[in-house]
């Protein structure tokens, strides 16, 4: 018996990862969870085990976790092994560089963090000559040791004038003073104990200051809220952190971080000066150089490191959320569907596509080129509904988006042919993708757009996967933040989404299946080449017969496919194959057929599903069972409800302070939620300004994709700034 099925018991007993139990108590006190959970957790990880399928099918191993809890521990690994492949190397450079004694060892060894083990590492690290390591080859540390003590009876220049020596440069007593307390200021600065509480004082009592850089007044007029921008460190949020370091990079702001010099100071002479003697004065000085000149740009740096990890943070989980709800977004399902990629000039492109999404027809349809034109053109809109028995409109929400959709609606198309208006972000890099190219090799850049307006309609889920996650366009500062830790959060949530909606496997494209739980881009691509070449999938064991697909990618990734109108009926469910043998086993206990209780709701409520717990199969497994037995293989997912934005307002120039319009939430930021009103241009509305309460976090109010009510606040024509409001 592995892992995989093990009982709780047994998971505590015999779970083995890679991590010491030291690492493991690490995560689980970082986390809040019992250590037995996060060693169960790590060690199905470490085998390869992908998030969602741990989540699902393995609660009896982890204890329920989520994959939010899973992912953690997964990163909390993943950090700790960078640390010890770090501490591995400096070690290693210590050795070799004769400097590793067994109390350095033992310090480097209880560091717990990267920080700890770099300031542990900091006073031997190699580095350029400095004014310190001169003094050093002048002779003056023993001079700086003594001054170190802070005797009373120590006469500095007395001291000092032992080490005058003009072969050596050090010309006289305070050549040889200067010398000292360069030295001295260096270890202030590396002095680990210090450099934590500098540290803590950067961040709680520090304050960003942003300038405009003198000249560019005029060509940076985008940051000018930063032109003299000043607040705390502690309150200063995301968006403006990541704004005006955008401003920096772009040279239009010089930044500056800081805590007053006198607590700075008031802090560091408690640590090191014991006295007023004369030579605790040369100490003195040492201190005020070394924060001022070493301690101070170093803790500079690093507190801009730490304010961009976390506006990074918050700006990717920002993004996260939205990407989230935009792939979950209500979809209209299988329905044939005419999909237009709007155009003044060159006309607007017009697509047919079949309730499978199958392109059937294109052509170029010119709506906007005087109201006589427009009126012949427009009637091949109605041929093209009746000709394919079209039950939908999409319409891209881009430029002419809106003036496209007035000209449709004035069509006669009958009520049953609803006219839906599509956010085409990312639609432009679909077009011109390798994955638009194999899909349409014949078709030009504008056809492929219309096709994925059209399939976004259909099944957002499923076209939108196609994109890069970082290109649809829901983020805040996405091009801002750590690109390698945006990519990761992003495709666990694309994993995430299609996971958690299941995937048919005998439609799904190579796109949609890579996601799925244990396969990836290789083995997706082969169940396509295997489909196309031997039709449809009768069953999900007909997986084995596709190439390279082996146990363990099967067990990873057959729960999460779906096979409808297969052999058998569990196969179009989440009931995972090696459960198979419960259901049947629950059916027999009522005497019916594993048919006849997925069709029946009565019978799935006599279930009894303790009497089927075994060693392997806890009551978690049991109770997600018959919860799928209930609805077998529904699609979570809301169906899309008809919208229209305001009618007469299609341009910034027609709003007017005052107005209530019907909207629909394009992004939701750190700082408020911005909405389109069918304008060419989102509003924003502030955070501030989302409730008649108080509202921390905007996602507890609003979501990507969600229909509102707002009210217009202000128009600023100059800048192209819409102020919306939602409160009453």
């Amino acid at each position: 018996m592995t892992a995989l099925g093990m009982t709780t018991e047994e998971a505590q007993a015999s779970t083995t990862t890679t991590l010491s139990p030291v690492h493991v108590a690490a995560i689980a006190g970082e986390l809040g969870l019992p250590a037995w959970k996060v060693l169960a957790t790590a060690s199905l990880l470490e085998t390869g085990a992908a998030l969602a399928f741990v989540a699902r099918y393995r609660k009896e191993a982890t204890g329920s976790l989520d994959e939010v809890a899973i992912a953690a521990i997964r990163d909390g690994m993943e950090r700790l092994r960078a640390l010890e492949k770090r501490r591995e190397a400096i070690l290693t450079s210590l050795q070799e560089r004769e400097l590793l004694s067994e109390e350095l060892r033992a310090h480097l060894s209880a560091a717990d963090t990267l920080t700890a083990l770099e300031d542990a590492y900091l006073p031997y690290r190699p580095k350029r000559r400095t004014r310190a390591s001169i003094a050093r080859e002048k002779g003056l540390t023993p001079l700086a040791q003594t001054l170190w003590t802070q005797g009373a009876s120590i006469n500095p220049t007395e001291a000092a004038a032992a080490y005058v020596n003009h072969g050596n440069g050090v010309e006289d007593e305070a050549a040889a003073l200067a010398g000292s307390r360069d030295i001295m200021a260096e270890w202030v600065s590396e002095d680990g104990r210090a450099r934590m509480a500098m540290r803590d004082l950067f961040m709680t009592a520090g304050m960003v200051r942003s300038r405009v850089v003198k000249g560019k007044e005029e060509k940076g007029a985008k940051f000018r809220d930063y032109f003299d921008w000043e607040e705390r460190v502690a309150v200063a949020p995301s968006h403006r952190i990541l704004a005006m370091l955008r401003g920096e990079k772009e040279e239009f702001l010089s930044l500056h971080v800081s805590p007053p010099d006198d607590k700075a100071l008031a802090v560091l002479y408690r640590g090191f000066v014991k006295g007023r003697s004369p030579a605790s004065e040369q100490v003195r000085e040492a201190v005020d150089d070394g924060y001022k000149r070493l301690l101070a740009p170093s803790m500079e740096t690093e507190t801009w490191k730490l304010l961009k990890e976390r506006a990074d943070e918050t700006a990717i989980t920002v993004f996260v959320g939205n990407l989230r709800n935009l792939l979950l977004a209500p979809l209209l399902g299988q329905k044939a569907v005419l999909a237009i990629d709007p155009g003044f000039r060159t006309g607007c492109k017009v697509v047919c596509l079949d309730q499978q999404g199958k392109l059937l027809h294109s052509e170029a349809v010119f709506l906007h080129l005087g109201a006589e034109r427009t009126s012949k053109e427009a009637q091949r809109i109605t041929a093209l509904t009746k000709q394919y028995k079209i039950e939908a409109i999409a319409i891209g929400n881009g430029t002419a988006g809106r003036e496209t959709e007035t000209v449709i609606r004035g069509l006669d198309l009958g009520k049953q042919v609803p006219v839906v208006m599509v956010n085409e972000s990312g639609a432009s890099v679909y077009s011109v993708s390798a994955v638009a190219r194999e899909e349409f090799p014949d078709q030009d850049v504008t056809v492929r757009g219309a096709v994925s307006i059209g399939r976004r309609l259909m099944d957002p889920l499923a076209e939108l996967v196609k994109i890069e996650p970082k290109s649809i366009g829901v983020g805040q500062y996405q091009h801002d933040v750590d690109q390698t830790a945006l990519v990761k959060r992003l495709n666990d949530v694309a994993e995430s989404c299609v996971n958690a909606m299941g995937v048919e496997v005998n439609t799904a494209s190579r796109q949609l299946l890579a996601y799925v739980s244990g396969l990836g881009p290789q083995l997706a691509g082969a169940i396509v080449d295997y489909r196309d070449a031997n039709g449809p999938f009768h069953s999900r064991q007909e997986l084995h017969k596709v190439p390279r697909l082996g146990p363990r990618a099967f067990e990873q990734a057959a729960g999460f496919l779906r096979v409808r109108e297969g052999t058998n009926p569990l196969d179009a469910t989440a009931v995972h194959p090696e459960r198979y043998a419960v259901v049947e086993a629950m059916a027999s206990s009522l005497g019916c057929t594993v048919a006849e209780l997925m069709e029946d709701a009565g019978a799935n409520g006599k279930l009894d599903v303790e009497q089927f717990a075994t060693d392997t199969v806890g009551l978690p497994t049991l109770m997600d069972i018959k919860a799928e037995l209930a609805s077998p293989g529904r699609d979570p997912r809301d169906q899309i409800e008809p919208f229209s934005f305001a009618d007469g307002v299609e341009k910034v120039s027609d709003l007017e302070p005052g107005m209530k319009l019907p909207g629909v939430v394009t992004n939701v930021t750190a700082f408020g939620a911005f909405v389109d009103v069918g304008v060419h241009q989102d509003g924003l509305v502030h955070i501030s300004q989302l409730s008649d309460d108080y509202v921390n976090d905007p996602h507890e109010v609003v979501r990507v994709s969600q229909q509102v009510i707002v009210t217009v606040l202000n128009v600023d024509m100059e800048r192209n700034r819409i102020s919306l409001s939602m409160r009453s």
